[in-house]
């Protein structure tokens, strides 16, 4: 699928937003990717995540896990297409943490995945819970890498389209500076 195909499909789902917006890391942007929207639709999610499922076809994933709420079905659909198990990281008492009795045995290949990576705390927090299980993580996969591939998790790091869009922190974000209102669109509270 080519850059031009993704984004209108991103389009198409309605997943990019503008205005003035307070991301889950705390900064400020004037973009924002609800990509939530593309799993309103099976035809959006089953092409992304199997663009993604592609590029770890050869990895050998015996299991595909993501942080709660944004990749849940994401990793749904990701296992699907690779044909392996599916789990899910969450929340309690502000931790991220294995619950439900999902597990990762000793030495099995993991795939992260999230739908969007702005500065990668989510995904960096299920890497550590991945490893402290002994599981052996194989790689991270995005729909959409906000850092234009700057991020680093220390492991190859895939994403369908990888675009930068600009961020700022609250104290120097120019929207505020010009008396913009700005909207809370993510399922975390900022702290």
């Amino acid at each position: 699928m080519t850059k031009d195909e993704i984004l209108s499909i991103l389009k198409e789902a309605g997943v990019l937003l503008e205005g003035h917006f307070l991301l889950t890391s705390g900064r400020h942007s004037n973009k924002y990717l609800q990509c939530a929207k593309i799993f309103q639709n099976s035809k959006y999610s089953e092409a992304l995540c199997g663009e993604l499922a592609k590029k770890y076809a050869d990895a050998g994933v015996d299991v595909v896990i993501g942080p709660a709420i944004g990749a849940i079905q994401m990793s749904y659909e990701v296992s699907r297409q690779l044909g392996v198990k599916n789990i899910f990281a969450e929340r309690e008492n502000g931790v991220m943490t294995l619950r439900r009795g999902f597990t990762i045995e000793k030495g099995q290949k993991v795939l992260v995945v999230e739908d969007v990576v702005t500065t990668g705390g989510s995904v960096k927090e299920v890497l550590e819970i991945v490893k402290s299980m002994g599981g052996e993580v194989v790689g991270v996969g995005s729909i959409v890498d906000r850092t234009g591939g700057k991020i680093d998790f220390g492991t190859r790091f895939e994403a369908v389209i990888s675009m930068e869009v600009e961020s700022f922190e609250a104290d120097a974000c120019p929207l505020c500076k010009e008396g913009i209102p700005f909207i809370k669109p993510g399922s975390r509270q900022i702290k």
